[in-house]
């Protein structure tokens, strides 16, 4: 017997939204988005970028794991959406990645924003996403150049290369061996201005939501 389709990131959105009594032009204002976009994502017939989706899912008080929940990640993913990447990526919170994982092994997912993404592990039950990340030159977290904000905590290690990261109104530059560590509800951004790639390690840790 064949599983029961998942219902679609928009639909979900929609489904969420409902349930609190929001009316499309109410959760608009609340992203700072049109109407018209906010019912285009959720008909599927658009996609939305990472920034705009954390808002969505900010102002709903939903997490952006519980949209993707029961969609099969795949080992290596080369996506033109950075929607499509980020539902690949979301694993199974039952299912364990490591304890051992191998540089052969890692999930990796190419964002359309020059970023790279390879999943270092994951412990069953947790809500923390142990990520190398890579910056190409050029690559920003923001393919808008808009900040982002969401729910939870990040903490950051840079072993190569240069990023900038803008948090609030301030600007800083990440070199090698610096770390960075905020709550993720801090408008931010980060870009590669240089020419050689910018690596790190990255913990995203998500706030559970009631």
């Amino acid at each position: 017997m064949s599983p029961a389709p998942v219902p679609s990131v928009g639909a979900r959105i929609r489904l969420a939204r409902l349930e609190r009594g929001l009316g499309l032009r109410a959760l608009a204002r609340e992203v700072g988005v049109s109407a018209s976009l906010v019912s285009q994502i959720e008909t599927g017939k658009s996609q939305p970028s990472v920034r705009t989706l954390y808002a969505i899912t900010t102002a709903l008080g939903i997490s952006v794991e519980s949209l993707f929940e029961g969609r099969q990640t795949t080992a290596a993913v080369r996506t033109g959406t950075v929607l499509h990447a980020l539902a690949a990526f979301a694993a199974d919170p039952g299912r364990r990645i490591g304890p051992l994982v191998t540089a052969g092994e890692r999930e990796v997912l190419e964002l359309d924003s020059g970023v790279v993404w390879e999943r270092l592990g994951h412990v069953p039950g947790t809500d923390v996403d142990f990520l190398l990340v890579t910056y190409r030159p050029g690559g920003s977290s923001s393919g808008s150049g808009g900040l982002m904000r969401h729910a939870g905590t990040e903490y950051g290690y840079l072993t190569s290369g240069e990023l900038v990261l803008t948090l609030g109104f301030e600007e800083q530059v990440l070199r090698p061996g610096d770390a960075v560590c905020f709550e993720s509800t801090t408008p931010h951004r980060y870009r590669n201005d240089g020419d050689e790639p910018a690596v790190g390690v990255w913990f995203v840790a998500s706030q559970s939501v009631q």
